[in-house]
């Protein structure tokens, strides 16, 4: 008998812990008010696992997997990027072939936009239009913000058969023009009018234009990782070069080995500074007339994988993927270099978001 009421209490005790875990099965999330970070976490593709952390720079206290503590689901397979407009935070699930909406203050999730291929950025124009960059479309969606709907597109077809052309990526603001670089087997920044929705205009560029940033001076800078061995659209040395974005006019370029893998572009908060992730971070003037020689941050054994510069204090933010299967690092480098924090997020951190600027 008494062992009887031993096995029973254990069972007891056993389906009030479980029911306990039910209803709370994973802590709060402790949302700091204040200028703070969002980093989006990729994941491991096909495995649904994306994340989102959110960091508090004054505290120094990271939160992490947010999104699934505060919703209960997980954001999906590949989280890309993320975009912030008015409250609600646009964040890009791109295997998934979504993009999952929330509010930024309570993390809360307030919808999707779906009906899309392999979504990349979003960029909103005004508060009934947005536009969604795209690896696989052919086409830029337009969206409304307010009902989270596909209410259209722009063609951006090269009508080439050999490639995914022209695929989408980033969009930088330029006036009323928005410039978007085609990245996959691809060599264009194209020029979109956000009045017409047409594209007006195109640069040539070198080989794969994997990021860029527009500069307090009105100049575009294009980073190109130049393709890799045996790639059928070419492979060459990749660069880093400025256009006037009036005139579309090449003005420089700073060529690298071409075994380099460049990945990142970022500016300042005055957006007269580049920091660029080229195996080491790098900086320079937007003004620099050479290629510095010693880099802003060693490589050492970490693998940088994205880069964000805070918009008000210059500080710099450093992604580690390490082997892109287990939870990455962050370090945080004053605009000097000097490291100031380090911290754990999620696999493949491989974008900073920054709220409250």
């Amino acid at each position: 008998m008494q062992i009887l009421f031993k096995i029973g209490l254990v069972a007891g005790s056993l389906v009030l812990l479980l029911s306990c875990a039910d209803e709370n099965p994973v802590p709060p999330v402790d949302i700091k008010n204040g200028s703070s970070v969002f980093i989006v976490n990729e994941g491991n593709y096909m495995f649904a696992n994306g994340s989102l952390s959110y960091y508090h720079p004054e505290s120094r206290e990271v939160e992490n997997k947010v999104f699934y503590r505060v919703n209960g689901f997980d954001l999906g397979d590949v989280a890309q990027s993320m975009y912030i407009y008015d409250s609600l935070g646009y964040i890009v699930v791109n295997n998934s072939a979504r993009i999952d909406v929330i509010n930024i203050h309570t993390f809360q999730y307030v919808g999707t936009i779906g009906g899309l291929s392999s979504p990349r950025y979003v960029h909103i124009v005004n508060p009934i239009k947005g536009y969604i960059t795209d690896l696989y479309a052919k086409s830029i969606a337009i969206f409304n913000p307010q009902t989270f709907k596909v209410t259209g597109g722009i063609p951006v077809d090269n009508h080439s058969g050999n490639y995914y052309q022209h695929s989408t990526e980033q969009m930088v603001s330029f006036g009323k023009y928005l410039f978007i670089n085609c990245w996959s087997f691809d060599n264009k920044v194209l020029m979109i009018d956000t009045e017409t929705d047409q594209v007006t205009d195109s640069i040539e560029t070198g080989i794969q234009p994997v990021a860029m940033v527009l500069d307090a001076l009105g100049k575009l800078w294009v980073l190109t990782d130049g393709g890799f061995p045996g790639n059928p659209f070419g492979y060459e040395q990749p660069g880093l070069s400025r256009y006037d974005a009036a005139t579309l006019a090449l003005e420089q370029t700073f060529l690298f080995p071409l075994e380099d893998n460049p990945l990142d572009v970022q500016l300042n908060g005055t957006a007269d500074t580049l920091y660029l992730i080229n195996n080491h971070v790098w900086k320079l003037s937007v003004t620099a007339g050479e290629f510095p020689v010693t880099p802003f941050v060693e490589k050492g054994n970490r693998l940088f994988f994205a880069l964000g510069v805070d918009p008000v204090s210059s500080e710099v933010y450093v992604s580690n993927a390490i082997d892109y299967l287990q939870p990455g690092l962050v370090y945080r480098f004053s605009p000097q270099g000097q490291p100031i924090d380090t911290f754990n997020v999620g696999i493949s951190p491989g974008y900073f978001c920054f709220k409250g600027y």
